[in-house]
């Protein structure tokens, strides 16, 4: 039974063999194709050698370049004050904000030249005093003259026993009279310049309390300095101030000025590299080469120009970064609030700082800088080339580059994946 069922298999199976064998005799041959050569598209623009300028951003706050703090120097109530001291109004240089109570200190100025008055007549008297008693001394001298020879006549007559020593006796008193009258005339004189002296000395020192009462009548008058903004106004009308008392704090609006913390290194590339400075001028020189320009955060279609200043004393402790100062003149100008604000302290702004040209160098974008500095070339042959270049630094996108590449060298943007040194490149722009 099992023998049969076998033979029922044969005829299909011989069946399919030979239908096989007629199909493999009869089929043709596998044709040879050749393999073509791997291309890859891809972006290409050629490396560029130009000057470099160094652009460094960095964010501060504004403040003002300025501050005026008065504070009164004497003592007395407020009797006047500027209807425009106000917060946040502007007050021109020269205008008079408020004005204490001047009664007490042209009093004191009053006094003062009735005193100075005074002394002058004084001194008048005293001249006149010298004058008179110049001439009476001229007129004891004459007198003591006459006596001195009287008494001389009357010795004569005496030792020649014409007269006795009684009359003698009388004219010695007389020329002795005569004598202490003019020497109390000369001691007279004599006093005059010691007392004029002290009449100086008097005048000096009425004039100096004179002097200090017309300047602290002055100081009743608190005067703006410069153009500026109020920010506080610390005393009200009728209040009474005593001396060093605060009256008024106020910002300057000719200058504003924000610190930048920038990184040594970009500082450095900013004041030119590696030229050396020829000290601090040859640094001031640098800094007026910088230009700056103020951008607020908020909104960064609000722009100002400004200049790069001076550098702080010290670095910043803790970011050690280089305070760089910059100043915008006259940050009121051209203000038309909403649309143009003027740029006023506390305002949260990003500067951009741009050095001058250091030495050309090659500069490609950032992005055709891969792993381990390799950028892909498409070298004169249309292949790809792998090369290993040095960064110096990157900015804005680009890579400044000190090695590695010549002008004219054709670089690849695009990431191939993958990367086989050798394979051909078309560029995307002859790329049909």
């Amino acid at each position: 039974m099992k023998i049969s069922r076998g033979l029922r298999l044969l005829p299909p199976v011989a069946l399919g063999i030979a239908v096989a064998a007629w199909l493999i005799s009869t089929a043709e041959p596998p044709a040879r194709v050749d393999a073509a050569e791997r291309s890859v598209v891809a972006r290409v623009i050629p490396a560029e050698a130009a000057p470099v300028r160094t652009v460094v951003r960095g964010y501060g706050n504004v403040r003002a370049a300025r501050n005026w703090e008065a504070v009164s120097e004497i003592a007395g109530a407020v009797v006047w004050r500027n209807p425009q001291l106000e917060t946040g109004n502007v007050i021109g240089k020269g205008t008079r904000v408020l004005q204490i109570d001047p009664t007490a200190y042209e009093l004191a100025v009053a006094q003062a030249n009735a005193d100075l008055a005074v002394l002058e007549a004084d001194l008048a008297q005293l001249d006149l005093d010298e004058a008179n008693t110049g001439r009476i001394l001229a007129l004891e001298q004459d007198r003591l003259d006459l006596a001195e020879t009287e008494l001389e006549r009357v010795r004569d007559l005496v030792a020649r026993g014409v007269t006795s020593e009684a009359a003698l006796d009388v004219q010695l008193r007389a020329t002795l009279q005569v004598r202490r009258s003019a020497q109390e005339l000369r001691n007279a004189l004599d006093l005059i310049p010691s007392r004029r002296a002290r009449l100086d000395a008097q005048m000096t020192r009425t004039r100096t309390v004179m002097a200090r009462a017309k300047r602290d009548l002055d100081k009743a008058d608190i005067v703006a300095p410069f153009d500026l903004r109020i920010e506080a106004v610390h005393v009200e009308r009728h209040q009474f101030v005593a001396a060093g008392q605060p009256l008024v704090s106020a910002d300057d609006i000719g200058q504003a000025e924000i610190t930048a913390q920038i990184p040594i290194l970009s500082f450095r590339r900013l004041m030119g590299g590696d030229r050396d400075l020829q000290g601090f001028k040859d640094m001031s020189d640098r800094l007026g080469q910088v230009s700056a320009q103020i951008r607020l955060v908020q909104d960064p279609s609000q722009t100002w120009q400004g200049r790069l200043a001076r550098v702080e004393s010290a670095l910043d402790p803790q970011a050690r970064s280089v305070p760089a100062v910059i100043i915008v003149d006259d940050p009121y100008a051209g203000a038309n609030p909403p649309m143009q604000l003027a740029l006023v302290p506390n305002m949260f702004v990003e500067l951009v700082l741009t050095g001058p040209s250091i030495a050309t160098s090659v500069t490609i974008p950032d992005s055709a800088v891969h792993e381990d500095d390799l950028v892909y070339l498409r070298n004169a042959d249309g292949r790809l080339e792998l090369r290993q270049v040095s960064v110096d630094w990157r900015q804005g996108g680009q890579a400044i580059l000190t090695d590695g590449l010549t002008p004219g060298e054709q670089v690849i943007l695009d990431d191939l994946v993958p990367a086989i040194p050798g394979m051909m490149v078309i560029p995307a722009e002859g790329a049909e």
